[in-house]
């Protein structure tokens, strides 16, 4: 079951899926790649600043064995100085301590970044249960990660033996130079011995993290239902969305509309394509088109026109034209300026007519605009 399950996750993991992962703490990590640049730090420090921390531990030492026999018994006086001793260890080591801490806390950015959660301290009792945790181990991921402590075992032990045998003349001679000198340089061979070995703790960390960042990868891996469900969870319902756009457009359609009534004309196809234009002298630098439709919205227009008494202008190419060429609220191109210049004087005639009561000049013989799209 569990197989199949594994086998229908078949999609790459969403960025919420992500996101989510790493709020409970799941992000990619590789011991092998923090255990390699710990070891090199300690290697690298050790050789650098091995013979400075080594004198100041051998000064500490001899310091801290002179005393007389009344401090010794004194314990007034012998605690304090073990504090005191202690503390002077630990500022003798933190040079080496310092560099051991930044490469601890660089590994995670290296693979994964910090990530801080508190979920992975809660009581989950699934992982308490022993069938679960067999399965766990008997899974493909045990099986990695036996291969994976085998090899570095493997590795780190063959890296031990060439380095004994290498080095075993050196240790050897180091009882019989100074004390000063052999503790510093036996802290150089150590550090030596933790740069080859984080070396090869590196080539494991070459192989492992790819490795870590596939199976992260994998362990988050969708069905394309969740996909789907995903989906309806943060862009709505599609069935919602599509009443919702209805919903808009019918608003929108309505509050075009309500300007039609103060439109200076409607420009028809005469029955296809209805165009409403309006211009103040003094406000705008061109006329506006303020509705415009096609079929029965543009009877929607008309009718809504007539109701208001707003000429309409029978000019097929020119309704054509309007209306591919500007949206609601834009000017119209200076392409089309004679056309509708013709158009609003015809307009600005039928008000004068009207307002005299004199007879309607006749409606005026639109010239074609220039690259006017054919219905």
């Amino acid at each position: 079951m569990a197989e199949t399950e594994q086998g229908d996750r078949t999609e790459r993991p969403t960025p919420r899926r992500l996101q989510e992962a790493r709020r409970r703490g799941e992000v990619p990590r590789s011991r092998d790649l923090s255990a390699a640049l710990v070891t090199l730090a300690g290697g690298v420090g050790l050789t650098l600043l091995g013979g400075a921390v080594g004198g100041r531990l051998l000064a500490l030492v001899a310091n801290s064995m002179s005393f007389t026999r009344g401090a010794a018994m004194d314990a007034g006086q012998i605690l304090p100085a073990l504090g005191t001793a202690s503390l002077q260890g630990l500022l003798a080591m933190a040079p080496i301590l310092g560099l051991l801490l930044a490469a601890a806390l660089l590994a995670p950015l290296l693979i994964g970044g910090w990530n801080f959660s508190g979920e992975p301290l809660a009581l989950n009792w699934s992982r308490l249960d022993p069938i679960a945790g067999l399965g766990r181990m008997f899974s493909l991921r045990g099986a990695i990660e036996l291969l994976k402590a085998l090899a570095r075992v493997a590795v780190v032990a063959a890296v031990a033996v060439v380095l004994l045998r290498v080095q075993f003349r050196q240790f050897q001679l180091l009882g019989a130079e100074p004390v000063g000198m052999a503790i510093a340089h036996a802290l150089s061979l150590a550090g030596g011995a933790l740069i080859v070995l984080g070396g090869a703790l590196g080539l494991i960390a070459l192989v492992d993290v790819p490795l870590t960042l596939w199976q992260h990868q994998r362990a988050l891996r969708m069905t394309r239902e969740e996909i789907r469900e995903e989906s309806k969870d943060v862009d709505g319902n599609p069935e919602i969305r599509s009443r919702i756009r209805r919903v808009q457009q019918e608003m929108a359609r309505r509050r075009m509309m309500e300007e039609v009534p103060r439109a200076d004309v409607v420009v028809t196809n005469p029955t296809h394509y209805a165009v409403a234009l309006r211009y103040e002298e003094n406000r705008m630098r061109a006329p506006v088109v303020v509705a415009k439709g096609r079929d029965l919205v543009a009877l929607r227009i008309r009718a809504m026109a007539e109701r208001h008494q707003v000429p309409l202008v029978e000019a097929p190419p020119l309704a054509r034209a309007l209306h591919a060429a500007c949206d609601l609220g834009d000017e119209i191109p200076a392409r089309l300026y004679a056309a509708v210049a013709q158009v609003l004087t015809y307009v600005y005639q039928l008000r004068t007519a009207r307002r005299r009561g004199l007879q309607a000049p006749p409606p005026p013989h639109i010239d074609p605009p220039p690259h006017s799209p054919q219905r």
